[in-house]
């Protein structure tokens, strides 16, 4: 179905609602969508005994989420310029919140891990109309600089959030609270959306079913053989037959999609540099983020000693320095553009990751951990906003949707991935390793500390990846848009024929 100027944004059937209140509504919704993504990461060892889940399954219950997610983003963010962005948001809520009390309910591993699918399913509604309806709202410039700044850095407070709030419950009523808490939150929300947001829809044309199964099923093969490789080896025929699959399907859907005439992806909008080089930095970024609270939870726990409750505390300090460099990046990029911004951040998280990687087994937490999480803390506010910003320039309105769920596939697809391929890294033969010890307490705390190591040092050379990918991100100020940026926006627009 083609599109018409009519259905650019249809109007709402509602007065006129408060940018504020619809900025706030919409964090809301966003911060239960991220803080899933970290807030199982403390109670994962709680988990692992309450259900019995083998170690090299219990990657999991956090790819499952992950890879759902990012295969299902972009026929999210179709879903929502097609039938509206405000309903697909609330039957994503809807699904989120059934699935968290059916999950917290579980007695069984294979429940969860479905449950955690169905999440992901639901957050892939939620997050891009939520985003689309953001950069709809605040046109843009330096009004939706400012609102991305608040957007970006919850989103950087929510993953740390997510460990903390995860150690409270878990050492208090129990993991399962972790899933019910969302309950109460998700039925308020999926209430008062039609109070509080406007309806508006995007482009007109029929969303890409095909292309979405083909690509999910393509991306959820590839974890699938990732995680696998952690105890069978890349080699094995548990792993390369699925690896060829997960490639041939995405081969497929790439090819594909270029000869659609209603492409899930219209190939042509990687034409807008921004856009382009802020997805690519995305999916390193993030995959750096979701390894290092992965390992560091783990590393707190089983190395150090923590209990839950006190691993979630330490979290804190970085959670509020990530919320000042989410503030001070803002005003930053508005002043000066988003390139130097993120390469500040950047280069502060891997300094972060560095110090972890050096963490010895008996490590203080005042002289070894707390200043390697404030400064990824620190680096994480100053590039989740620039990269957001920058995921948006020069798109135009027809456009949002598919902008939010690309930069949204990007960062969930990353977090995925970086989890498998830093899993596959540092965990590879671990259970020989540690039936080498012998038992000796002292020799299992170096191997889990080395497996450790390795692991912030694959995340460490993410974020260094991502910074490479930064440099190529064009000097830009953030209200160089449609506006005023016509080239760009003539490119984006122009993916529409696609």
């Amino acid at each position: 179905m083609s599109s018409s100027s009519a259905d650019a944004v249809a109007p709402s059937a509602t007065p006129t609602k408060s940018p504020g209140l619809i900025l706030a509504f919409l964090c809301v919704a966003q911060f239960m969508v991220f803080l899933d993504v970290s807030i199982v990461n403390v109670a994962l060892p709680s988990m692992q005994r309450g259900l019995h889940i083998a170690p090299a399954d219990l990657p999991y219950v956090v790819t499952a989420y992950g890879a759902i997610l990012g295969g299902c983003l972009l026929l999210g963010s179709r879903l929502a310029d097609k039938f509206g962005r405000r309903r697909i948001l609330q039957v994503g809520l809807l699904l989120f919140g059934v699935a968290s009390l059916v999950g917290g309910s579980s007695q069984d591993a294979i429940l969860l891990f479905v449950c955690r699918g169905v999440q992901g399913f639901g957050s892939a509604l939620v997050a891009p109309a939520a985003l689309s309806t953001l950069t709809v709202t605040f046109p843009e410039g330096e009004a939706r600089n400012k609102a991305l700044g608040v957007w970006g850095g919850l989103a950087g407070i929510a993953s740390i959030a997510g460990v903390v709030f995860g150690g409270l419950l878990t050492e208090g009523p129990g993991w399962r609270w972790i899933f019910f808490i969302n309950v109460p939150i998700a039925a308020a929300a999926v209430v008062l959306a039609p109070k509080v947001l406007p309806e508006s829809r995007g482009e007109g044309r029929r969303f890409d079913v095909p292309g979405a199964v083909v690509i999910t099923a393509g991306l959820m093969l590839l974890i699938y053989s990732l995680d696998e490789a952690i105890s069978y080896g890349w080699g094995s025929a548990r792993v390369l037959p699925t690896l060829i699959a997960a490639a041939v399907l995405i081969l497929t859907f790439i090819v594909v999609e270029q000869r659609r005439s209603d492409p899930l992806v219209p190939f042509r909008i990687f034409r807008v540099p921004t856009l382009r080089t802020a997805n690519l930095s995305t999916v390193f970024f993030l995959a750096a983020v979701v390894s290092f609270f992965f390992f560091a939870s783990l590393f707190m726990q089983q190395v150090l000693g923590y209990s839950p409750i006190k691993t979630g505390m330490a979290y804190v300090p970085q959670a509020l320095m990530a919320g000042v460099g989410a503030g001070v990046a803002s005003q930053l990029v508005t002043k000066t553009a988003a390139k130097p911004v993120l390469l500040s951040g950047l280069g502060l998280c891997s300094v972060g990751l560095f110090l972890m990687s050096r963490a010895a087994s008996d490590a203080s937490y005042l002289t070894h951990l707390l200043p390697a999480y404030m400064i990824f803390g620190l680096g994480m506010g100053f590039s989740f906003v620039p990269l957001q910003i920058a995921a948006q320039i020069g798109v135009s309105e027809r456009q949002a949707g598919l902008a939010a769920g690309l930069i949204n596939t990007s960062q969930e697809l990353g977090g995925a991935l970086g989890l498998a391929v830093a899993a596959t890294i540092a965990l590879h033969n671990l259970p020989k390793k540690l039936a080498a010890t012998g038992g000796d307490s002292a020799k299992v705390q170096h191997t889990l500390t080395t497996v450790y190591h390795h692991a912030f040092t694959v995340g460490y050379c993410l974020t260094l990846t991502a910074l490479v990918c930064a440099l190529l991100l064009p000097m830009l100020k953030a209200q160089q848009g449609p506006a005023s940026g016509g080239d760009l926006a003539k490119e984006a627009a122009g993916a529409n024929a696609g």
